[in-house]
């Protein structure tokens, strides 16, 4: 470090007071720089490694997440074909047969609209209390929306939106350019599902009467039931989405015309699903694997660390997670109870799983496993679920891997104020050692002066004797 305030050679003395004060305040500063250094490299790379971690897991769990998906069930074993997904989509489940099923749409399942008479504009709409019913006999039911005072059809539409959007209800304006009317459509289908309303003289609706062009009622058509049928056998049903048709089987009725769909072993499918897991899991372990690894030289001598290497956190995680690969499947009579039966097996020197195709398919085709698989996986105490729990206490905002990452920063920051305090006291001192060597290089000049002065003094004389 230069001196702030000396040049390079003391100017009295001569002597290089710089390298003086530079030596002394190196001497000073290196210990504690060192030791701050060390600590800042292994915080920095400690929060670089948990951050790492962290959204390993994070993905770990979204893949599991997708994996126990409701919308897009995984591990099924049946799946299911439609010849032509213009007029009929089907899934089928662990408890379908394989067969082929000829489906024919008539019509498909509808759902109510109806419109108030026509309303002048600027129609003013009575206070009170708006009653729309649904269906009829015993099966009717009945909403009710408050109609304030000085109400026109847009509060009432948006009073009607605000309180029955929740149960499928909900209301516009339609204006023919003279005349306005309420409109009120449900996203309930099949037939006696129709709306009707009452209570407020301006908006009753008959729902169970075509609408005319000057009064209310249903728009088109009442709400139907869809016609189909199975194999030639006629059925019904008040929605769209088919489940108790054929047993096994779901399908959605898209719109009129025939459709053959086929039920077969979803070997594929489920092969898919087991891969993705496989996948999912590997990725998190060769994650934990790089933030704990070791290099050795060739004596074995150990040489280098990673940032986790040795920490207690990610044994416990990896024993947790390894723990929940062998317990065996509960739940039902059935022979698959292991993941090795499917042919995945942690025979990796890194803890990672191999995934077998070969003993898959077997357990597939030869022993009829595919319908058990769900189970393993997907039981509410299942592979999936348990893999979710394990993980846990090390995820969230309040997790184990959390509160590691709040410490380290606690210490990140109690490290750049020493680092802070560090360099105001190696200023001061260079300072003061700048001011006492300057001191001490003028008191040397001083000296030096006053000996050159006392020399040529004599020097003189001896000249002038000599010269007598």
């Amino acid at each position: 470090m230069a001196s702030p305030i000396l040049p390079s050679l003391g100017l009295g003395s001569g002597i290089n007071t710089s390298s003086i004060v530079d030596a002394l305040v190196a001497a000073e500063k290196q210990p504690k720089q060192a030791q701050i250094t060390r600590q800042l490299n292994s915080n920095t790379a400690s929060i670089s490694a948990i951050g790492t971690l962290t959204s390993a897991l994070s993905a770990y769990q979204a893949s599991l997440d997708k994996l126990k998906s409701s919308t897009s069930p995984a591990f099924l074993a049946f799946a299911a074909t439609s010849s032509d997904t213009k007029f009929v989509t089907a899934t089928a489940s662990n408890t379908a047969v394989s067969g082929t099923y000829a489906i024919e749409v008539g019509s498909l399942a509808t759902a109510s609209k109806i419109a108030s008479k026509p309303l002048g504009i600027g129609t003013a709409i009575t206070a009170g209390q708006l009653t729309i019913s649904q269906g009829s006999g015993a099966s009717q039911v009945d909403y009710t929306v408050d109609i304030g005072s000085g109400a026109t059809l847009q509060s009432v539409r948006d009073s009607i939106n605000s309180t029955l959007q929740s149960k499928g209800i909900t209301a516009n304006i339609i204006n023919d350019g003279t005349d306005s009317r309420l409109v009120l459509s449900s996203t309930t289908t099949g037939a006696n599902s129709d709306l009707s309303t009452s209570g407020i003289p301006e908006l009753i609706i008959d729902g169970t009467s075509k609408m005319t062009g000057s009064g209310g009622g249903y728009i088109n058509a009442l709400a139907a039931d869809a016609a189909f049928t199975v194999d030639g056998m006629s059925m019904t049903s008040k929605s769209n989405t088919v489940d108790q048709a054929i047993s096994g089987l779901s399908f959605n009725l898209v719109a009129a015309g025939s459709s053959t769909v086929t039920v077969g072993t979803n070997t594929d499918g489920l092969k898919t699903s087991v891969q993705s897991f496989v996948d999912a899991y590997n990725n998190l372990i060769k994650t934990i694997n790089t933030l704990t690894k070791t290099t050795e030289d060739a004596d074995g001598k150990l040489t280098k660390t990673a940032p986790l290497t040795g920490d207690a956190s990610v044994r416990g995680l990896l024993s947790s997670l390894r723990n929940e690969l062998v317990v065996p499947a509960s739940g039902g009579n059935g022979q698959l109870k292991v993941l090795s039966q499917l042919g995945i097996n942690t025979v990796q020197a890194d803890g990672t799983l191999e995934f077998n195709s070969t003993t898959f398919t077997s357990a597939l085709t030869d022993k009829k496993l595919g319908s058990e698989i769900q189970n393993l996986f997907n039981a509410n105490d299942g592979l999936l679920s348990r893999m979710s729990n394990a993980i846990a206490p090390y995820t969230g905002s309040d997790g184990i891997f959390a509160s590691r990452s709040k410490t380290l920063e606690a210490t990140k920051k109690s490290l750049a104020t020493q680092q802070a305090n560090l360099d105001v006291r190696i200023t001061n001192l260079t300072a003061s050692l700048s001011k006492k060597y300057n001191a001490m290089d003028a008191l040397v000049g001083k000296l030096k002066a006053t000996a050159s002065n006392i020399t040529s003094m004599f020097d003189a004389m001896n000249a002038q004797k000599a010269n007598s």
